[in-house]
């Protein structure tokens, strides 16, 4: 190589890597089975303070949808910016490398702008997926999934199933894998404040993912005389069956009956259990905020908060994510751009592969020509514009449509056309209750939701 070729790229080296310095860091908070039901989320009763501060400094997306409710397939939508379809992120272990092999992800994306990329707990569901685009080794936590001697002895005398549903013990934060995980990231964070290039920083917390335990501490916040049972505790008038599933998920747990609905108590632990965990998750995003501010880096980092998708804590006689009613495609989204946009609601309709390009365009990177999201950063600069007309998801047999005012899902049979259908109107009937479908007047609304539905999806 001539010496004035190697002088030229030593340049265009150095410009590059002074362009990545001036770009602000990222901080890609993920939390397994989140639902939007948090303080910032008109939801006084969950304590999630540390959430909430992070939705007051930045834009909460008040309907946010993800594209596939289970672990697998929604994570490789989003970090690749690529609905699902019939053949494609499926199943709770989908995988983007596997399934989308030619399509650069987003932590790749970061990477080859020269980013630092760091995986912290489920970012993808396999910590194998998609390992080469992260400047480091993904890491996970090693620690016991329970406490109690009760709970250690059921996991093991169990044939084939897994140890109890829920545990409440009275142990540090860091007894458990996510406050081990929350200390990693903070240990992270310190190192990478000393570095020249920005950094892509994500991590994943495991709870609210069952089973749901968490230190004793998160479930006193929770008086179980305050807590209740949902109000759809029960099949939504006219669902059909292909809509309703025997929480399969669930059924893997010591305590829990192979069929039929758990007793009231159980559902009502659940529950609370459930809270806690958010509440213990909540704690832990604290502790990363806390530390942003002390190392003095909030001012130059990009915060996002996403559930990966929502979950069912009995509603429509569910438990688990897994189905296409609102409880499972609505999911949480905060996103916080140091010195801009803070205290902000938007009730745009988005969806999870429009995060990919967003980020993009806050970070000064081009984004790739195969993302099939679009940017919402128009909807930060102006949280009452219009968003999307809707937002497309799926899961198993059943596609899904949500607009502004209704919920539309078809499930496929081998023949067409679809064998099952369900429409409800979230002016009227928010909570899903009434399966409206078959009323005469809404035949021209069935036939233009659709059309939408399959125009999209590419049926």
């Amino acid at each position: 190589m001539s010496r004035a070729l190697y002088s030229l790229l030593l340049a265009l080296v150095s410009i590059t890597a002074l362009q990545a310095a001036d770009r602000p860091n990222v901080l890609f908070i993920a939390v397994d089975d989140l639902r939007p039901e948090l303080g910032c989320y008109g939801k006084p009763h969950i304590h999630s303070p540390n959430i909430d501060r992070l939705a007051s400094q930045g834009t909460v997306f008040e309907r946010a949808y993800c594209m596939v409710p289970t672990c697998g397939a929604s994570r490789a939508a989003l970090m690749t910016s690529i609905r699902p379809a019939p053949n494609r992120f499926k199943t709770y272990f989908a995988s983007a490398e596997e399934e989308v092999p030619n399509i650069t992800t987003l932590n790749t994306h970061f990477k080859n702008a020269g980013y630092t990329t760091i995986s912290n707990g489920k970012v993808f569901h396999n910590a194998s997926d998609n390992a080469k685009g992260w400047t480091e080794s993904p890491w996970r936590p090693k620690a016991p999934t329970y406490k109690l001697p009760e709970s250690i002895a059921a996991s093991k005398t169990t044939p084939k199933r897994r140890g109890p549903a829920y545990e409440s013990a009275d142990v540090p934060d860091d007894f458990y894998g996510d406050g081990k995980l929350a200390n990693k990231t903070i240990e992270d964070l310190r190192r990478l404040k000393d570095k020249d290039e920005p950094f892509f920083l994500a991590v994943g917390f495991f709870k609210p993912h069952l089973p749901f335990v968490a230190p004793k501490k998160y479930w006193d916040l929770y008086d179980p005389q305050t807590i209740a049972l949902p109000e759809t505790y029960h099949r939504p008038q006219n669902a059909p069956d292909a809509a309703i599933h025997t929480s399969g998920e669930l059924r893997a747990y010591a305590g829990i009956p192979k069929k039929g609905p758990v007793s009231d108590q159980t559902a009502l632990n659940m529950i609370r259990g459930y809270y806690a965990c958010v509440s213990y998750t909540d704690a832990n995003i604290g502790k990363l905020l806390d530390e942003l501010d002390r190392l003095e880096l909030a001012d130059n980092t990009i915060v996002v908060l996403w559930g990966d998708h929502g979950w069912n804590l009995g509603e429509h006689t569910l438990w688990c994510k897994h189905s296409c009613f609102e409880t499972s495609m609505h999911a949480p989204l905060i996103v916080k751009v140091p010195g801009k946009y803070a205290g902000q609601k938007t009730a745009a309709l988005t969806e999870f592969v429009d995060i990919y390009p967003s980020l993009c365009e806050l970070c000064g990177l081009e984004t790739p020509t195969h993302c099939q999201g679009e940017s919402f950063v128009r909807l930060l600069k102006d949280p009452s514009a219009e968003g999307k007309p809707f937002a497309i998801g799926r899961f198993g047999a059943g596609d899904t449509i949500r607009t502004d005012k209704f919920r539309y899902t078809e499930y496929s049979a081998k023949q067409q056309p679809p064998h099952a259908k369900m429409l409800y109107d979230h002016q009227q009937d928010p909570q899903e209750d009434t399966n409206i479908v078959g009323r005469p007047k809404l035949s021209d609304t069935v036939k233009t939701l659709s059309e939408q539905l399959n125009t999209t999806t590419g049926k």
